[in-house]
C-alpha cells in the first residue's frame, strides 16, 4: 500500500485555518484535511470580547475565510468532527465517529478551553464564559435584557466584557482576587491605569475578593457570595478566570507536555511528523532563548504559517516577538514584546498617563523587553525594533517625546536628541 501523502489539521480556529491556507499558497496539492469540533466555519476570536461583543461589527466578518473557499482550494473541511485519538506509530487520527484518517504530517492547533470556576452554582443558567462564538452572541442577548452584570476575573477578557456590558448601560461589578486587574500581565505601574478607566467608566471594581458560591432562583443565577460574606446581585454572570491548553489529544499520543504541546522553533513536537500551533503550543522562541506559550490573536494568526511551511521541508523558525491588543471604552492598546512579573526593573513612561496618551516601556538592565501604546498608533514597527535589537537605551531619552523611536537606538548628538 502507497505511503499516505495527505495533511491533516486538528483545530479549525484562526490557527487550522491560516495553516491551511499557507500549505496552499505555498504549493502543497496533496489532500488536505481540517477537523474542527464546532458547527461553525473558521473564525477569530478578538471580536467575540470587541467589536462583535459591541455589536459594531456583522457576524460575517468574524470568519477567517468566505464559506466558498474551502472548497476552490480543495481543503476538506469537517465541521462537527471531533478527533478522539491520535496513532503516531500509524499516521492515524481516530474521529469520534469511529472513522479513521491517515496523513503524512499533521498539525494540532486544538486551542484551549476556558478555566471553570469550581464554586457551587457555576453551571446555573445565567452563568457565561467566552471562548466560542455562541458564547458571544448569548452573553451579547444577556446584555441586552440584564441590568446588573457580575464579572468574575479581571484579565483581558474579562474588562473588556465589562466595558461592553457598561456600553449596553448595565450596572457591572467586577471581582478579582489580586489588588489590580492584569496585575500579573502588566505589573502593578501599568494595572493601576487600567483600574481607573473602569472606575471612570462606573464599574464598580472589587480587589482581594474570593467568590464562594454563584447564587441562583429557580435554576438562573441571581447572584455572587463573597468569602466576606457580602452578595453582589446580578442578572447574568460572566467568568473569566484564564484558559487551559487543549492538550490531552498530545498526551494520550505520549507527545511532550508542560504547559502546552512541547515544539521546538520550527513548532515540531517530540514526534517529526507532529506539529502544533496556536494557544495549544509550547514553542521554544530563539530571541528569548526559552519555551514560551502565547494567548493572543497575533500568535494564531502568523505561528501556524511557520508550522506549515515547516511541515513541508523549509527550513523556518518561528520568531516573531509576541503581538496583542485591546480595546476598552475610548482606550486601544497594542502590547509588543515579552516579559514575565519579576524579569523587569523599571517602566518608563513616555507621553500623559492621566489622559491616556502614552507608551509604557518594560526594562532590565537598560534593554526594552516589552512596549505598550496607548492611544498612540503606528508606532508597533519601531517598538519591536527596539525589543528586538537587545541593545541598552538611554531611561531618560525613551521617555522624551521630542526623541523620535526610530532614534532610540543611535548614539545621542549633542543635543541629547
Amino acid at each position: 500500500m502507497a505511503a499516505n501523502t495527505g495533511f491533516v489539521i486538528v483545530g479549525a480556529g484562526l490557527a487550522g485555518a491560516k495553516a491551511a491556507q499557507t500549505l496552499r499558497e505555498e504549493g502543497f496539492d496533496g489532500p488536505l484535511v481540517l477537523l474542527g469540533e464546532e458547527s461553525e466555519r473558521p473564525y477569530e476570536r478578538p471580536p467575540l470580547s470587541k467589536g462583535y461583543l459591541l455589536g459594531k461589527e456583522e457576524r460575517e466578518t468574524v470568519y477567517v475565510h468566505p464559506s466558498s473557499w474551502y472548497a476552490e482550494h480543495d481543503v476538506d473541511l469537517r465541521l462537527g468532527a471531533t478527533a478522539t485519538a491520535i496513532d503516531p506509530a500509524g499516521h492515524q487520527v481516530a474521529l469520534a465517529d469511529g472513522s479513521r484518517i491517515g496523513y503524512a504530517k499533521l498539525l494540532l492547533t486544538t486551542g484551549s478551553s476556558p478555566r471553570r470556576l469550581p464554586v457551587p452554582g457555576a453551571n446555573l443558567d445565567g452563568v457565561h464564559y467566552l471562548r466560542r462564538l455562541s458564547d458571544s452572541d448569548r452573553i451579547k442577548e444577556a446584555f441586552g435584557s440584564a441590568s446588573r452584570i457580575t464579572v468574575i476575573g479581571a484579565g483581558w477578557i474579562g474588562l473588556e466584557t465589562a466595558a461592553a456590558a457598561r456600553a449596553a448601560g448595565a450596572e457591572v461589578t467586577v471581582l478579582e482576587t489580586a489588588e489590580l486587574p492584569l496585575l500579573h500581565v502588566l505589573g502593578r505601574e501599568v494595572s493601576q491605569i487600567f483600574a481607573d478607566l473602569h472606575t471612570d467608566h462606573g464599574v464598580d471594581l472589587r480587589f482581594g475578593v474570593q467568590v464562594t458560591e454563584i447564587t441562583g432562583e429557580d435554576g438562573r443565577a441571581s447572584g455572587v457570595l463573597l468569602a466576606d460574606g457580602s452578595r453582589i446581585d446580578a442578572d447574568a454572570v460572566v467568568v473569566g478566570v484564564g484558559i487551559t491548553p487543549n492538550t490531552q489529544l498530545a498526551t494520550a499520543a505520549g507527545l511532550d507536555v508542560d504547559n502546552g504541546i512541547r515544539v521546538d522553533a520550527h513548532l515540531r513536537t517530540s514526534h517529526p511528523d507532529i506539529h502544533a500551533a496556536g494557544d495549544v503550543a509550547c514553542a521554544f522562541h530563539p530571541l528569548l532563548g526559552k519555551h514560551i506559550r502565547v494567548e493572543h490573536w497575533a500568535n494564531a494568526l502568523n505561528e501556524p504559517q511557520t508550522a506549515a511551511k515547516a511541515m513541508l521541508g523549509q527550513d523556518v523558525r518561528y520568531d516573531r516577538v509576541p503581538y496583542f491588543f485591546t480595546d476598552q471604552y475610548d482606550l486601544g492598546m497594542e502590547y509588543t514584546g515579552y516579559v514575565e512579573p519579576a524579569g523587569y526593573d523599571q517602566v518608563v513612561f513616555r507621553g500623559r498617563t492621566d489622559t491616556r496618551e502614552f507608551i509604557a516601556f518594560w526594562l532590565s538592565e537598560g534593554r526594552v523587553l516589552a512596549a505598550m501604546n496607548v492611544n498612540v498608533w503606528d508606532v508597533t514597527d519601531p517598538l519591536r525594533a527596539l525589543v528586538t535589537s537587545g541593545k541598552t537605551v538611554d531611561p531618560t531619552r525613551l521617555g522624551d517625546p521630542d526623541v523620535p523611536l526610530s532614534n532610540l537606538l543611535d548614539r545621542p548628538d549633542a543635543t541629547g536628541r
